[in-house]
């Protein structure tokens, strides 16, 4: 079941968000972040922001996505980066395009203009996810990161809403 984020679920969001921190490139990130960094970013983002978690049977979180300023200029203001990360526990099942197919639903009501999403190389099945969902390739941006100490590329995709 998809729902709106609240700050109680900090705790599960970073955790998930942590795990990819440590054992992958889908984020830049280096450091693992608090609850309480969480907590603050959650409240940030989802008082303005499309902001969803896909809840599991059991009520565990499965996965969590949203919306965020692409960039800060005010001629940008409809235009939206994706977020969507799922549990490692959960991977496979369809969560990540439930939880943008959602994401994409509710900013297409909010009136949001194009959503791009900054997928690193190598992040195959991200790649796959936004093309089924529509996002076409638009940029590749060589050597822009650094983790684990390999230089890497990002590949952006937009969706027009």
């Amino acid at each position: 079941m998809i729902t709106e984020v609240t700050t109680k679920d900090a705790t599960e969001i970073t955790a998930i968000y942590n795990h990819y921190i440590r054992e992958s490139v889908a984020t830049f990130d280096t450091e693992e972040w608090s609850v309480e960094k969480m907590s603050e970013r959650i409240q940030t983002l989802s008082s303005a922001y499309p902001y969803i978690v896909f809840r599991m049977p059991e009520g565990k979180i499965g996965g969590f996505c949203y919306a965020h300023p692409w960039k800060e200029k005010d001629a940008y203001s409809r235009t939206l980066e994706t977020t969507v990360y799922v549990s490692p526990e959960y991977t496979g099942r369809g969560i990540g395009k439930q939880l943008m197919n959602e994401l994409i639903r509710i900013c297409r009501e909010r009136n949001f203009l194009t959503l791009i999403a900054c997928i690193t190389e190598g992040n195959e099945s991200s790649f796959r996810l936004h093309e089924k969902l529509g996002f076409e390739r638009v940029s590749h941006f060589k050597k822009v990161g650094m983790k684990f100490g390999k230089y890497l590329d990002v590949i952006d995709y937009e969706l027009i809403l």
